[in-house]
């Protein structure tokens, strides 16, 4: 297990890729009704 293991978080890491191990963090997008209310306010 290393940097070499697809399988471990170093693996991805060095891999440059996510999964399980590593996960990403996401990003809260905007609901629909914030938008709209965002643009009729302006």
């Amino acid at each position: 297990m290393g940097k070499g293991d697809k399988s471990s978080k170093r693996g991805k890491i060095a891999n440059k890729s996510y999964g399980v191990r590593r996960r990403r963090k996401i990003k809260k997008r905007p609901s629909v009704e914030e938008k709209i209310s965002t643009k009729n306010k302006a």
